[in-house]
């Protein structure tokens, strides 16, 4: 994936919902594309994020899970 920014999610999950619209709107003003990925799609991200979706990375560290925090978001684009 090329894209800095990516989100774990799992198809009717309503804290995904809100998270997409958290990093939608952040990689929006940072100019920032990102990458969705259906962690039921593969059992090694199911295994690995399944319980703590929506998970999202930049660079490939964990930012946030569950809930995502616009003002972590934007300061770990900023880094």
């Amino acid at each position: 994936m090329s894209d800095r920014v990516v989100m774990y999610s799992r198809v009717g999950c309503h804290l995904c919902a809100e998270a997409r619209g958290v990093v939608q709107e952040v990689c929006g003003r940072q100019g920032v594309s990102f990458t969705e990925v259906d962690v039921d799609a593969d059992a090694e991200l199911k295994e690995r994020y399944g319980d703590e979706v929506p998970v999202v990375t930049v660079d490939g560290a964990v930012v946030g899970f569950w809930r995502i925090d616009p003002t972590v978001l934007a300061h770990a684009l900023e880094s």
